[in-house]
């Protein structure tokens, strides 16, 4: 590992390897942002319209399947191996799911099943994946600069968000779904040569490597709801994110309220990363010296849920999307809050196994209101869905608040 001057908020990409993984993610995260809202658009175009709201649901059913099956033996895998080859293998691999798509397309399919079945095979890998990369992180850097690397994982993470749905909207609307898939499976080129060029990577010794077995999967588990603060940070998440679900509907909102094409669609998916790119943009300096750490955790899902409920009952395109950006800066205070905990708060030999765990709440739990959103809306009305799962959002908030005392209390460390 490069030694490095402590650059402050940008202190982690002093670090030659974490620069190199931040760059080739930036681009990689672009086009699956871009290829998470070309499915949505394509099932709906697929499906009659009485049946979309729940249509669009099973897309986040069959992604939390792929997640509940895999995520705990991810983290086993990720803490048996060196994790930068089992990025190597893993990236290969969404290589070729992102050109099945685009084949299947480019051939005229005209079912959604088998993109249920593309994209639950792509969540099923990006469980491995995304258990393998962030416990690469704090080999890259020291624990010193894991604040620093957290925060700009955030700004990471929505610049991509906020470009690639945009993007996709351009790109389906002068030249077809097909060719979204085209530039996904090109961007992951971005993190392979970036895997290739790192240098002096240090794994997980030998003698801390876990064994690949239901015991050692067990053991993530266990530690996990053992520890207090990250157990109740990840039922947080869960129940914030499962009943704020609004993303799967955001093409009915498009289409039947606002009457919007392509493009209008992918700037509306793109504005809850503009808002967290804001916010993660300011948060990189203010992360590291929050002092109040759980306090500021609870608040931002209060202000997430409040302003889901507000966009539900918008109806023009700047209130919602006002209301929208809302919601991805309120997310992202709370994303970087709840990973500076998780990460300080893990030994490296269990870090791949708290995070599948972890994925199972963090990716689970939108997948799963995906779902839960495409039901209430198949029978209330979207609407509806929205409103009231913004609601239940903050009364959940207001119950884990009440209920683990020691996320209230929990500050900086010194």
């Amino acid at each position: 590992m490069n030694g490095a001057r402590d650059g402050g908020a940008f202190e982690a990409l002093g670090h030659r390897n974490y620069r190199l993984l931040w760059v080739g993610q930036l681009v990689s995260t672009a086009g699956s942002m871009m290829q998470n809202a070309a499915v949505l658009w394509q099932v709906a175009l697929l499906v009659p319209e009485r049946s979309r709201p729940m249509a669009l649901g099973l897309v986040g059913l069959f992604k939390f399947l792929a997640i509940l099956v895999c995520a705990l033996f991810s983290g086993v895998i990720a803490d048996a191996f060196d994790r930068r080859k089992l990025m190597l293998v893993t990236t290969s691999l969404l290589t070729v799911l992102a050109s099945l798509l685009a084949t299947i397309t480019f051939l005229g399919v005209d079912q959604p099943w088998p993109i249920y079945l593309l994209t639950s095979l792509s969540s099923a890998v990006g469980t491995f994946d995304g258990s393998a990369r962030q416990a690469l992180i704090p080999a890259l850097v020291p624990r010193m600069a894991l604040p620093s690397a957290i925060a700009l994982n955030a700004i990471l993470f929505q610049a991509a968000s906020s470009a690639g749905p945009a993007l996709s909207g351009h790109v389906m609307a002068q030249f077809g779904i097909g060719w979204v898939y085209v530039a996904n499976a090109l961007s992951f080129l971005a993190v392979l040569g970036a895997l290739g060029a790192m240098r002096d990577v240090k794994p997980v010794s030998v003698s801390e490597r876990s064994r690949v077995s239901l015991h050692a999967a067990l053991e993530g588990l266990r530690y996990v709801f053992r520890a207090p603060l990250i157990r109740s940070s990840m039922l947080l998440d869960f129940l914030a994110t499962f009943f704020s679900s609004a993303t799967a509907l955001l093409p009915i909102f498009a289409t039947d309220i606002l009457h919007l094409g392509e493009e209008g669609y992918g700037h509306l998916v793109a504005a809850p990363a503009v808002g967290a790119l804001v916010t993660s943009a300011a948060l990189a300096p203010l992360a590291p010296r929050i002092v109040r750490r759980g306090k500021v955790l609870l608040w931002a899902v209060v202000v997430f849920g409040a302003a889901t409920a507000l966009f539900g009952l918008s109806r023009s395109f700047w209130p919602m999307y006002l209301c929208l950006a809302l919601t991805g800066a309120a997310d992202t205070v709370s994303m970087v809050l709840r990973n500076i905990i998780r990460q300080l708060a893990t030994p490296d030999h269990l870090r791949g196994r708290m995070i599948s765990v972890n994925m199972i709440f963090f990716m689970g739990g939108p997948q799963l209101g995906e779902l839960e959103a495409g039901l209430v809306a198949q029978r209330f009305g979207a609407v509806f869905s929205v409103v009231s799962g913004g609601v239940l959002c903050l009364l959940s908030t207001a119950f884990v608040a009440w209920r683990e005392p020691q996320l209230r209390a929990y500050r900086r460390e010194t």
